[in-house]
């Protein structure tokens, strides 16, 4: 039985076109399925986290960070009594804008679009299920709910300042209320999100062979939660260890989850999502002891990982390709795709954007590609199946 604080589909503030009512699937789960059927959504297959695609075909892609999210998802909003089709549909689509190469593109796209109005994946998912999506024969994109929308654009939190380009002219259009938090289903997209990342990170670098298991076992969540296994179990072969640890740390996170966000909703006792939404701070999250441990694991990360020299290289060669894909396209736009039509923009604000969206919606292998082509340089050996 659903909460009184959870998003109910019968109060859905609905689209905006009117399609009317699905025989068989509530709206949520209408906007669940679109976007599992998006051509944005498919593309995650072949976008990565940290490492590029062609580098091991055992590293996480966008695709299965956001099934992983999406799990994760399901089981919180489930406890949690929330609508677990929301939050399902946010998680799937929380990723959508991101371009090529992780945060790496991203950083790269937001340097060159600094003059044309930025970029953020967030407003980036919104374009796409507003606009880029243009395949439906009574509207651009995908006609997605209000809440699924709002819990798109602003699951990490309240939208303040300056709003990014792709962003505002959609608001303009159909207010999400972007100075509050979205509602609890959203919330808990986010949260799994950084639930999801984290942990697999760990194992990420682990297989990478940036850091080992003892290195990690020093850190609080992890250290526990192998030294249950190793008390459980005794010896174990490594991989099986590997396996069992992390999926404690995982399970010690979603729980203490679970467990805080129902203190501060017995705390807040709303009695419908409005109130989820003002209560001026996130409803689902993490207890304050493990938001500390989790920035000592985010710490280790950053040193360990994401500064490693392999994957410092691989960052710039990403970016290059990025920034430069952007300024031939600048200098000729004729060279893309017919599909994207003949830039006839004037405005080199609008051809900026047009062709940003272009570079956006890119793999990481069709990226390299484009470059490698465009430049004529020899593409990487292994995204040509070598």
């Amino acid at each position: 039985m659903p909460a009184v604080y959870a998003t109910d589909p019968a109060r859905s503030r609905g689209r905006l076109f009117d399609e009317g009512p699905s025989r068989y699937r509530s709206p949520f789960q209408r906007d669940r399925d679109r976007i599992i059927h998006s051509t944005a959504f498919r593309r995650l297959k072949h976008k990565t986290q940290v490492f590029v695609e062609h580098e091991g075909d055992y590293y996480r892609t966008r695709l299965t960070h956001t099934l992983e999210v999406a799990q994760v998802a399901r089981t919180i909003s489930r406890v949690l009594r929330l609508n677990e089709d929301l939050a399902e549909a946010v998680a799937l689509a929380h990723d959508l804008g991101h371009p090529p190469f992780g945060h790496t593109g991203e950083d790269a796209l937001a340097d060159v679009m600094a003059p044309f109005g930025g970029f953020d994946h967030n407003a980036q998912a919104v374009k796409i299920v507003t606009t880029l999506e243009a395949k439906y024969a009574r509207f651009d994109g995908l006609n997605l709910t209000w809440e699924s929308l709002e819990g798109i654009a602003k699951h990490n939190g309240p939208v303040t300042g300056a709003l990014p380009f792709a962003l505002e002219a959609y608001n303009a259009r159909n207010d999400l209320e972007l100075g509050s938090h979205a509602g609890g289903e959203a919330q808990v997209a986010a949260v799994s999100d950084d639930i999801a990342y984290n942990n697999h990170d760990l194992d990420d670098g682990l297989r990478a062979g940036l850091f080992a298991v003892a290195d990690i076992e020093q850190l609080p969540i992890v250290g526990p939660a192998f030294a249950q296994v190793d008390a459980q179990f005794g010896e174990l072969d490594p991989t099986r260890r590997r396996f069992e640890g992390l999926g404690r740390v995982f399970g010690i996170i979603v729980g203490d989850v679970i467990e805080e966000s129902q203190r501060r909703i017995a705390d807040l006792a709303p009695q419908s999502v409005e109130e989820m939404r003002h209560a001026g701070h996130p409803v689902v999250y993490f207890s304050d002891r493990m938001w500390d441990d989790i920035k000592v694991l985010r710490a280790f990360l950053f040193d360990n990982m994401y500064r490693a020299p392999q994957v410092v290289e691989t960052r710039k060669t990403s970016a290059k390709v990025v920034t430069d894909l952007f300024a031939i396209f600048m200098e000729r736009p004729d060279l893309m795709p017919d599909e994207w039509g003949m830039i006839t923009h004037e405005d080199e604000q609008a051809k900026a954007r047009f062709i940003c969206d272009y570079i956006a919606g890119m793999t990481d292998r069709y990226a390299l590609e484009r470059h490698a082509n465009l430049m004529g340089t020899p593409a990487p050996r292994r995204m040509l199946g070598g």
